[in-house]
């Protein structure tokens, strides 16, 4: 048995490396089918929020420079693949973290029967998902939400995790951004006469600025995501009760 949970830790990091660093769609894709066949997951429903951040972040770090928002969008072209992945993989992480919960999952099932008959649970797609109207069930919400937050200061598991692997996928891509950018013409004007010009290359403390705010909205965003995942997976580890 115990050599059975080995290998299952196994094959679970070797498909999640591969898809991370290598974007092998095949090994989330068997991932995915097993967390299925394990867990029963149905509202898988991640949100792929953090390339919008970025764009607005970059085009106000810029400021004022004039091909801002073109570097914007070749940061957003260079990356988005990247972040998109490392945020269904903390998603999933994080919903799975939820679902094997058993304390927060036997808490969240002993409130939800207050406020929810039987007959009505085995009815129901959905739980508290989206809906904390309910001030004890927020309230547990932010509970499971801090424990998560302590966990990370204490450890460091998380933020160790999108950190290394923003130094090892993304970092090079931001570093290397003057490479990879279209050089834009500016027209100034010196006494009525057009003065035509390519815009600067990037400074070195450009750089550096720009990848520390990336990781920085990387890793806010991907915390705050894998938190909400794991919210859903407590959720739906109730409603797998009553199917």
């Amino acid at each position: 048995m115990v050599l059975a949970k080995v290998e299952h830790w196994q094959i679970y990091n070797g498909l999640r490396y591969n898809f991370l660093y290598n974007g092998d769609i095949n090994s989330i894709h068997i991932l995915l089918n097993l967390y299925d066949l394990e867990t029963k997951m149905t509202n898988i429903s991640p949100k792929y929020i953090c390339t919008k951040k970025i764009r607005r972040r970059v085009k106000k770090l810029l400021f004022p420079r004039k091909d801002r928002q073109l570097i914007s969008n070749n940061i957003t072209m260079l990356i988005h693949e990247d972040i998109d992945r490392l945020e269904l993989t903390l998603y999933l992480e994080g919903y799975k973290n939820g679902y094997y919960n058993n304390k927060w999952v036997n808490i969240l099932e002993d409130k939800t029967i207050k406020h929810c008959s039987i007959d009505k649970l085995y009815e129901k797609s959905y739980l508290f998902h989206y809906d904390t109207s309910i001030d004890e069930i927020k309230k547990l919400k932010e509970k499971i939400w801090r424990e998560i937050d302590k966990k990370n200061r204490e450890s460091g598991y998380l933020t160790d995790f999108i950190t290394t692997y923003c130094e090892k996928v993304i970092k090079g891509k931001i570093y290397n951004l003057n490479m990879n950018i279209d050089k834009q013409l500016k027209i100034e004007y010196n006494f009525n006469k057009p003065n035509i010009k390519e815009e600067s290359y990037l400074s070195t403390k450009e750089i550096r600025d720009l990848y520390t705010m990336i990781v920085n909205v990387i890793t806010k965003s991907t915390i705050n995501l894998y938190k909400e995942a794991s919210w859903f997976g407590i959720n739906d580890r109730v409603l797998n009760r009553y199917l």
